[in-house]
């Protein structure tokens, strides 16, 4: 029987096997695909239409799916994003062409290339005190210009209800946030000599992110399916930090971020994180993550599928695990379809498994390939699912 995109969404994160394998593209940053990409991909489509950026951002380079093309991709979930205060769009729109793009934070991104933006403005790159932490000008997380239209777009979504929503406020989670604002060297250092200051900064962050999610989940935490947060702890070898300094330091701030959206939302948690994070895993079960993106199989444990199926298959939910660093970006159309087909033969069995690349496809990939990620799965993701 054939089920509606939310209803597929629903029974996957169910750990119930639907009529095919879930496929989750352009619902955020970390599902979307990059412009250059999209604009090759819609001209392969004969579809036109204006360029958009998700967040009105164009310097994050991340394109706003139009509505056609989504469906083109067989999608089953749509996004509700937040924006940032209308000041910091204000602000950007009258600076110089190429000059830095400055968020409400303070940090900001540096054009390395056309269309290539990087982190490189670290407000907080020489803060070593708890007094600085104490006197930084922080966000106004109560602008209301940021979840304004939130409830009107989530329930316009509920409404017609034939695709599972995911919220995804603009947040980067503590540890990412401390890269942006002092610099990733920088707030190592400080993480392993400087404990206290590294510690009292990431719960500042934390308890602004808290503040922004209690906004957005009181305008859509009953009409949303998955809320999406994330915080990238992996490398592709291993963890940036150890697993004890994740325990005593970050674990316990991660926790409470996800015990406060359980207590506003029935929405499932879906947490983002690159790289190799075997070794944490059953810390995230242990906090309440539900759906773990984007099982970056380029990355040391991550890449034994088999073993992530056998050890959390029946306690997480998967999404993502076709890569972008190897085969969507530098194999042809039939490898694509194989690796689909070999990923979902061992995750999708089950449930507990959704279709996505591994993190935002990027400027390099081929648009016959993102054709024949999703094409594969309406082959090899109908269940039961054929070996």
């Amino acid at each position: 029987m054939s089920l509606t995109p939310r209803e597929r969404v629903l029974a996957a994160i169910n750990h119930e096997e639907p009529d095919r394998v879930p496929i989750i593209l352009g619902t955020s940053n970390t599902t979307g695909i990059k412009m250059p990409a999209y604009r090759r991909l819609k001209q392969l489509l004969g579809f036109e239409a204006e360029e958009r950026y998700i967040y009105d951002w164009p310097e994050l380079g991340t394109a706003l799916i139009d509505e056609p093309v989504l469906e083109r991709l067989h999608s089953d979930a749509r996004g509700v994003l937040d924006r940032f205060p209308e000041t910091v769009y204000e602000r950007n729109r009258s600076r110089p062409p190429h000059s830095p793009f400055i968020d409400d934070w303070g940090s900001g991104q540096k054009e390395i290339e056309p269309e290539v933006w990087f982190p490189g403005v670290h407000p907080m790159a020489d803060a070593t005190t708890i007094e600085e932490i104490e006197t930084y000008p922080w966000p106004n997380m109560d602008d209301p210009t940021r979840v304004a239209h939130v409830r009107e777009q989530a329930r316009k979504l509920r409404d017609e209800n034939r695709y599972a929503i995911i919220g995804t406020p603009w947040l980067l989670f503590p540890l990412e946030r401390a890269f942006a604002m002092q610099g990733m060297d920088k707030f190592l250092v400080n993480l392993a000599t400087n404990r206290d200051f590294a510690k009292a900064l990431l719960e500042k962050i934390a308890s602004l992110c808290k503040q922004l999610m209690g906004h957005f989940l009181d305008e859509a935490g009953d009409l949303i399916d998955i809320i999406k947060i994330g915080d990238d702890l992996g490398t592709q070898e291993s963890l940036l930090i150890s697993p004890k300094m994740y325990r005593e330091i970050l674990k316990p701030i991660h926790a409470d971020f996800i015990a406060f959206i359980k207590s506003k939302t029935k929405a499932k948690v879906f947490f983002h994180t690159d790289g190799d994070v075997f070794n944490l895993i059953d810390d995230f079960i242990e906090i309440g993550v539900d759906i773990l993106n984007p099982i970056q199989t380029s990355a040391g444990k991550m890449s034994n599928l088999p073993e992530l199926k056998k050890c959390f298959g029946d306690k997480l939910t998967f999404c993502g695990a076709v890569d972008t660093h190897h085969i969507l970006p530098h194999g042809n159309p039939e490898q694509v379809r194989q690796e689909v087909r070999r990923v979902i033969e061992i995750m999708a069995p089950g449930g507990g498994y959704m279709v996505s690349s591994v993190h935002t496809i990027m400027n390099d990939v081929p648009p016959e390939n993102i054709l024949a990620m999703v094409d594969a799965v309406e082959e090899f993701g109908r269940y039961p699912i054929q070996a």
